[in-house]
Order: structure tokens, then C-alpha cells, then sequence
């Protein structure tokens, strides 16, 4: 169950909301990098304190993908900087945090950086930033001190019903795990065909490639992301003019491919990109366009790694 008492955290005065609760103030949408951004963080930790919470856990993690929508500019690292290496290890779907490294990721997410997640104590304690500093705090507890807490620092909570960044547990996207069944079936399909590509979705819009053989598939198992969504595709193939010829004349496509060196790159493309991507993979080895449509990716196998427990806890 979601927690009982939910507060959405804002710097907007309820009395400066229109009758259908739009707020009509003279408040920024951004985050102010300085003591506003401070309150915010400060009223989360009296939260977390009145819940007895130390540590959260990292939820649907994800950074900037090819379209950014912040109100501010993304930087590099997507904000994590300092908090995890730039592969991010660490930063993974069920990962534990501190308090501390949990509110630096507020930070981040209040400034529009890139990355993004929900923070979950289990069903006692949430945490999930919306857009426009817009902030939800859930616990199991009532805890009139964090609030009154809150009003001292210059934010306004105020009592929901629920966090509406909820995560939606009814429909998941994926629901096949990639359990022993899977590779068995996996290594079977690659004793036919020899090779695949294998889309390892580690972190949403963070993705690692790799060409898949009878022979690389338990060392490339072993070095996968914890929680990873695993999509398979037929393998890259060597005719490059082919591929580029492949390109919709129109609208976006993903174009895969791997360079001399053996690095799988991909980009997202329209119309306009397609003279420089023909320069750019001119000498890669091989290369596979695909679809980005919901209705027209049809990969060979799609599934989601569960804990070592065999327990399937990620939400795709």
C-alpha cells in the first residue's frame, strides 16, 4: 500500500491559486540553486527524520534521453556528479542510498538536470519531484512537526490524497523475467542464427550494446546491469549502404551501428540527419536501423532481470 499521509511541498502560496488551483504568483517555475532549493531539501529531511528514515531506495531511475523537456538546460552527467562515476554505477533500479546522497538527488531533480527517480523507503516513506518544484512527500506517519517544520522554512505543504508520480503498478510494460527459461531459449535461438544485438536498458534512456554468439552469452550475462530490461534483435548486418538505405524518408528513426574499433553507438535521426550519418558510420563494421514507434518494434525477446532471489522488482 502507498504510504497514508502524503504533502505536496511547494514555495507557492495556496492563497495565490485561481479557482481551478493554477497558481497565479510571481514565484519562478526554476529552482533558485540557493536558499529556496536549501528549504526544500530541509523540509524533506524533517520528513525523513519524523519517519525514522536513513536510507531510500532509488526507484525507476532515468537520465536525459534524446528530447530533454526541463525548464533548465541538461548538464553533463545528468546531475550526478560526484554522487556516482559516469558509467553510474550505483545509480540502478532498486539501489540503497543515504539520507544525504537521496537529498543530493532532490538537488538534481529540482534543477532539471537530467536525471530523474523516485525515492521509497518501502510503503513507509516517498519522495517524488514534479515538475515546476513541485515536491510530494509520503510516510506512514503524521508527523506535525515536519510540516510545521516546513512552514517555518518559507514552503507551503499542503495534504493530498496521493503523490500523483505514484508509481502505476497495474499495467507494467514488461512482465517477462529473464530467468533461466529465457537464456535457455536465448542460447537456443543463437545456435540458429549465430548472433543477435542485444538492447541493454540499464537506466531509462541509458543503454549499452551488444553483439550476441553462442560463445560471449554467459560473459556478457555475468557484466548486465542489476534490474536491466533486456530487448534482442536480429543481429547488425555488414551491407551499411543497405542500412542507410533503409532510413524512413520521414519521421524519426534509431540507427545502431558498430565502428571499427567494435564501440556500439546509436542515434536517434530524421531526414535531415541522414548526409552527416553517412559520413559518420562510412567506415563502421556493421549497422541496423529501428523503429521507434511503440506499434512497430517488434524485437525477438524482451525481458526484465530479476533479483538473485528470482524475484521480478522492477517496473518497466
Amino acid at each position: 500500500m502507498p504510504p497514508a499521509f502524503v504533502h505536496q511541498i511547494t514555495k507557492y502560496d495556496p492563497a495565490h491559486r485561481d479557482e481551478h488551483g493554477h497558481y497565479t504568483g510571481a514565484e519562478d517555475t526554476v529552482s533558485d540553486h540557493g536558499p529556496v532549493e536549501a528549504a526544500y531539501l530541509a523540509a524533506i529531511a524533517a520528513f525523513a527524520e519524523a519517519a525514522g528514515v536513513e536510507r531510500l531506495e532509488i526507484r525507476e531511475p532515468e537520465v536525459t534521453g534524446f528530447v530533454h523537456f526541463g525548464g533548465e538546460p541538461p548538464v553533463a552527467g545528468h546531475g550526478l556528479g560526484g554522487l556516482f562515476p559516469p558509467d553510474l554505477t550505483g545509480y540502478h533500479d532498486g539501489a540503497e542510498v543515504s539520507l544525504p546522497v537521496a537529498l543530493e538527488l532532490v538537488r538534481a531533480m529540482l534543477r532539471d538536470q537530467g536525471a530523474w527517480c523516485r525515492l521509497e523507503a518501502g510503503n513507509a516513506f516517498t519522495v517524488h519531484v514534479g515538475w515546476d518544484q513541485y515536491v510530494y512527500v509520503g510516510s506512514d506517519r503524521l508527523s506535525s512537526e515536519a510540516v510545521a517544520r516546513t512552514r517555518e522554512l518559507g514552503l507551503f505543504p499542503e495534504p493530498m490524497t496521493a503523490s500523483p508520480y505514484a508509481a502505476d503498478l497495474e499495467e507494467p510494460e514488461v512482465a517477462e523475467i529473464a530467468d533461466e527459461e529465457f537464456w535457455a531459449r536465448l542460447r537456443a535461438m543463437l545456435i540458429t542464427r549465430q548472433s543477435a544485438l542485444l538492447e541493454e536498458t540499464y537506466v531509462r534512456n541509458a543503454v549499452r550494446w551488444h553483439r550476441l554468439t553462442p560463445e560471449n552469452l554467459d560473459t556478457v550475462r555475468a557484466d548486465l546491469g542489476p534490474r536491466a530490461l533486456l530487448t534482442v534483435w536480429p543481429d547488425l548486418t555488414p551491407d551499411i549502404d543497405a542500412v542507410l538505405a533503409a532510413l524512413p524518408d520521414e519521421g524519426l528513426a534509431e540507427f545502431v551501428w558498430e565502428a571499427q574499433d567494435g564501440t556500439i553507438t546509436h542515434a536517434v535521426v530524421d531526414e535531415s540527419d541522414h548526409d552527416a550519418l553517412s559520413e559518420l558510420v562510412a567506415r563502421a563494421r556493421a549497422a541496423r536501423v529501428l523503429p521507434l514507434g511503440v506499434d512497430e518494434r517488434h524485437p525477438l525477446h524482451c525481458a526484465a532481470l530479476p533479483d538473485s532471489d528470482g524475484v521480478l522488482r522492477a517496473r518497466w
